[in-house]
């Protein structure tokens, strides 16, 4: 079976024409943009073996195509190290929060609704034969990024207003915050998260070539539909490698953010050493959203549980597991936008996590005790005082949505979420 799915993989790589200036050590350029004996070119079919090769071509070509089936070796867009030391990672802190999840939360709203907007129209390109504007691409995961250093709860908020029927396209984008909120968790400098973000955004791309039917497909995939799934990674790739002014990482990560440091992923079996650390990043991310959301098939997972099967994943050869420990700090025990019940039994929902008391986050009132709906308001559990027995109020437990009949999407879009979170302290 696994030579049916490699056998796939191989077939999806074609001839992809190349702007010259996106040329990477590695390529076969199979066919130029004129004639060959109009060059001085000895072969008609060659690899770029160092940047004097590159250079020849860029000298006397403005776009080539290079056969991918030809290659010796995959392109190498960004430095294969092994990722950050367990050192590096223990002594690391994020950069203080420039700004409130009040002064914040507005400009995050807009900044989602935009650019899941956005995403959503890359999809609807690549799904026609268009390109995507990577222009726009990288503008918009500039936003973002600026969101998550002013305040980062107030944009992962946002990432838990989910609507089933749009996955694929939320998916992406909340991969992209997830990914610059790990990024900033271990200090990444802002063109790093900027590179990371557009990675996350990117990195299912090629999904819009797998068949709708195999996509969306409501129950197990066969072994044949799980080889053309598999596909997505190749085609993502292929996507992004023709695509003008795409930044090389995101075509790395989309080729390769379903391999594993044991060498067990797909398509290409990498090892741990060869997966870089961009790749790592955006694979949790991924993972996170892809097993807490609610699909066509399948309920999304809980917070916890979700966490849960990361910690699993980085301890079995999947995940990175230094990386992953510091996507679950990033997170905490209570994350934006987790809905929690109290011990004087009132449901509300998490804005705000407070970084000198994480179990003590400030919370948006949505259920009374009697679990009926009540006025929004705004608690700060770390000031907050006793429940109805005399008890300090705390958090009880975590829920999920479907737990409590609470739609947030509902809520959001009637706007008592935003008069609630509008009374948060500044």
């Amino acid at each position: 079976m696994q030579n049916k799915i490699n056998d796939l993989l191989i077939d999806s790589l074609e001839e992809v024409r190349i702007e010259v200036k996106d040329l990477k050590i590695g390529m076969f350029v199979s066919k130029l943009d004129r004639p060959w004996l109009e060059t001085n070119f000895r072969f008609q079919g060659f690899e770029l073996k160092n940047q004097a090769d590159i250079d020849a071509v860029q000298k006397q070509c403005d776009f080539v195509f290079v056969d991918t089936t030809k290659q010796t070796k995959v392109p190498q867009y960004v430095a294969r190290s092994t990722g950050y030391t367990p050192d590096f990672l223990e002594k690391v802190q994020p950069p203080a929060k420039s700004s409130s999840f009040r002064r914040e939360i507005s400009k995050a709203e807009v900044i989602y609704q935009k650019t899941s907007g956005l995403v959503k129209s890359f999809m609807e390109e690549v799904k026609f034969g268009r390109p995507i504007n990577a222009l726009a691409a990288k503008k918009a995961v500039a936003y973002c990024v600026d969101s998550v250093l002013n305040a980062p709860d107030a944009l992962m908020l946002m990432t838990q207003l989910k609507n089933r029927d749009e996955y694929t396209a939320q998916h992406s984008m909340n991969v992209c915050i997830f990914s610059i909120a790990l990024g900033r968790q271990i200090n990444l400098p802002v063109e790093e998260l900027n590179h990371v973000g557009l990675c996350g955004m990117m990195h299912d791309m090629g999904k819009m070539q797998v068949p709708l039917e195999v996509l969306n497909k409501p129950g197990r995939l066969t072994p044949e539909e799980l080889a053309v799934m598999q596909t997505h990674a190749a085609k993502g790739w292929k996507i992004l490698l023709a695509t003008h002014g795409m930044y090389p990482g995101a075509v790395d990560v989309a080729f390769t953010h379903h391999e594993r440091l044991d060498g067990k992923g797909y398509p290409r079996q990498l090892k741990a050493e060869q997966i870089t650390p961009y790749t790592r990043i955006v694979a949790i991310a991924d993972m996170y959203d892809a097993v807490s959301s609610d699909r066509v098939y399948k309920k999304g997972r809980s917070h916890l549980d979700s966490i849960k099967v990361l910690t699993e994943s980085s301890s079995d050869g999947h995940l990175d597991p230094g990386l992953t420990m510091k996507f679950i700090e990033c997170l905490g025990i209570y994350p934006a936008g987790s809905l929690v019940e109290l011990n004087s039994g009132e449901i509300a929902m998490v804005i705000e996590v407070n970084p000198k008391a994480k179990l003590k986050p400030k919370i948006l009132m949505l259920r009374d005790s009697q679990k009926q709906p009540c006025l929004e308001f705004v608690v700060d559990l770390a000031l907050a005082g006793s429940n109805f027995a005399g008890q300090p109020l705390k958090i009880s437990t975590v829920l999920r949505p479907d737990e409590c009949g609470i739609d947030l999407l509902k809520y959001y879009q009637s706007g008592l979420l935003q008069k609630g979170w509008k009374q948060a302290e500044p």
